[in-house]
């Protein structure tokens, strides 16, 4: 009796799961997911129409024919165009660069620590960047912006460095990266009162101001070398996706495609602070945007992983423009509605884990 084999001919599609779509040119193939291009579509419609709204509301308020008139018309009403381009542009655009910088560095914490909770003001690379700035605005006595910006910068470096430090043991476990990070946050923030308790009230009030994180008083200076600084991470933030999806699978996985996982984490970990660093001396500290932005973006575009940096961007570009909006109409620093958002975001992350291990 004999037996025969026969070859089944290899289908013309690979089937992933979702609706897929292939872009091939030139022997090389682009293959994207449709609905987080539907998601990432809408997403900026949303953002669009929040910037028109944003642009014509306030003390002088514009038609949204008005706003895009100033916007791309030369010759359009000089009022509209002092209001709109030189005194309200340079706040949006923060608030796009600072939301886009802190759901990226959140995707890449959340997916380096493989926990919703594991974003960059959660761990305490926050708290870091604000005691660096702190020291030279009330130890140094300067409240120069650039001497600011390189205390922050600074401070979340450092502050990596000790909990990287800390929680490195034969390689670097994401649970005792989280619980070094928060006992060295929770000891940055002490140490930081300590510091506004020390000091005249009036250079405690300005420090306590800027610690509540405001887009207020920004121009276009400062916005060129925050958004230069932005591209830049963002290339480095785009370099490290790829191992960290692996990573996601298990380092075993991950070394046997080729990634060097340690390497793989110090490299996301250092673009993560980065990022976090950036948006804390450019308009102070700002909670939460970094721990909803990628959970939320996982969850509209349905992802398997929360290192989608695309989706996550514009979702915390979305979330701290709405976020601006409504602090600049209740007169409130808009770190603190992200915060009052946030807080209870997180009540409710952590009340729905709870109650599915309880289940």
């Amino acid at each position: 009796m004999t037996s025969r084999t026969t070859l089944l001919p290899a289908p013309d599609r690979v089937d992933f799961g979702r609706t897929v779509w292939t872009w091939r040119r030139a022997g090389t193939a682009l293959r994207v997911d449709r609905r987080s291009v539907l998601v990432c579509a809408a997403l900026a419609v949303v953002l669009a129409a929040l910037a028109v709204l944003t642009l014509g509301t306030g003390s002088l308020s514009f038609t949204p024919a008005q706003v895009l008139s100033a916007l791309f018309d030369p010759d359009a009403d000089s009022r509209a165009r002092l209001v709109v381009v030189n005194w309200r542009l340079p706040r949006l655009l923060f608030a796009i660069v600072c939301g886009a910088a802190l759901a990226i560095s959140g995707a890449l914490f959340q997916s380096l620590t493989k926990n919703p909770l594991g974003s960059p003001d959660v761990i305490g690379f926050a708290s870091g960047s604000y005691a660096g700035a702190s020291v030279v605005m009330l130890l140094l006595g300067t409240a120069d912006y650039l001497a600011v910006a390189s205390g922050s910068l600074i401070g979340g470096a450092l502050t990596a460095f000790l909990v990287y430090l800390l929680a490195y043991r034969n390689g670097l476990a994401p649970f005792r990266l989280i619980i070094v990070g928060i006992a060295v946050g929770a000891f940055l923030s002490s140490l930081t009162s300590m510091m506004l308790l020390s000091v005249s009230p009036q250079q405690a009030m300005l420090a306590a101001t800027w610690g509540a994180g405001s887009l207020s008083g920004l121009g276009f200076e400062q916005l060129r070398a925050t958004a230069v600084a932005f591209v830049v991470l963002l290339i480095c933030s785009a370099a490290v996706v790829r191992p960290l999806v692996h990573l996601e699978l298990g380092d075993d996985a991950a070394v046997a495609l080729g990634i060097r996982a340690q390497r793989a984490r110090l490299a996301a970990t250092l673009v993560g602070v980065a990022l976090t660093a950036l948006v804390t001396a450019a308009v102070g500290p700002i909670s939460f945007i970094a721990l909803a932005a990628p959970q939320i973006a996982q969850r509209l575009t349905r992802a398997s992983t929360t290192v989608r940096i695309v989706p996550a961007a514009l979702t915390g570009a979305v979330i701290l423009v709405g976020a601006d909006f409504v602090a600049q109409r209740v007169d409130l620093p808009v770190g603190v509605v992200t915060v009052c958002v946030g807080g209870a975001y997180l009540a409710w992350l952590l009340a729905r884990r709870y109650t599915g291990r309880r289940a």
